[in-house]
């Protein structure tokens, strides 16, 4: 397993808990951002810089994807296309995103989107909080756990 992080949005918060996984399950890494993101020097550690633009970075991950990856990503498209590819997915607020979730997250994600293209104010989501990187380092440790008694 391959790990991808789709760094355009990454929370400072995630950089500390992702490289303690990182290093513990020894997991190869790709940070995948159209700027420097650094969470950590490591030999499993690599860093691409794409071009700026959007979605250039999500671009990237999909070139690369094999089944089976993970990639940590708030992007719902580039989730919902890694599980379609048979690989996994978690957002920045530790949800496990899965074949049973993904089209209902990428629906919500459509909607919302064409009510701003009209004009209708609509809530962005809440700030990133301590309880979100909790979440996100316990989803992560469960999921990591998982597949290391899985091989």
């Amino acid at each position: 397993m391959t790990l991808f992080l789709d760094g355009d949005a990454l929370p400072n918060q995630l950089k500390p808990i992702l490289f303690r996984a990182i290093e513990r399950f020894s997991i190869t890494t790709f940070v995948v951002s159209n700027k420097r993101i650094d969470i950590g020097k490591s030999k499993i550690i690599n860093y691409i810089i794409v071009a700026s633009g959007p979605d250039e970075a999500d671009k990237r991950i999909v070139e690369m994807l094999k089944e089976g990856d993970l990639v940590i990503t708030a992007d719902i498209p580039l989730a919902d296309y890694t599980i379609s590819k048979n690989a996994h997915a978690i957002s920045h607020r530790g949800e496990l995103y899965t074949t049973a979730n993904i089209k209902n997250r990428l629906a919500m994600r459509n909607l919302m989107q064409e009510m701003r293209d009209c004009g209708m104010p609509t809530k962005g989501p809440a700030p990133f909080s301590p309880k979100d990187a909790h979440l996100f380092a316990n989803q992560l440790n469960k999921f990591l756990t998982k597949q290391k008694t899985v091989a």
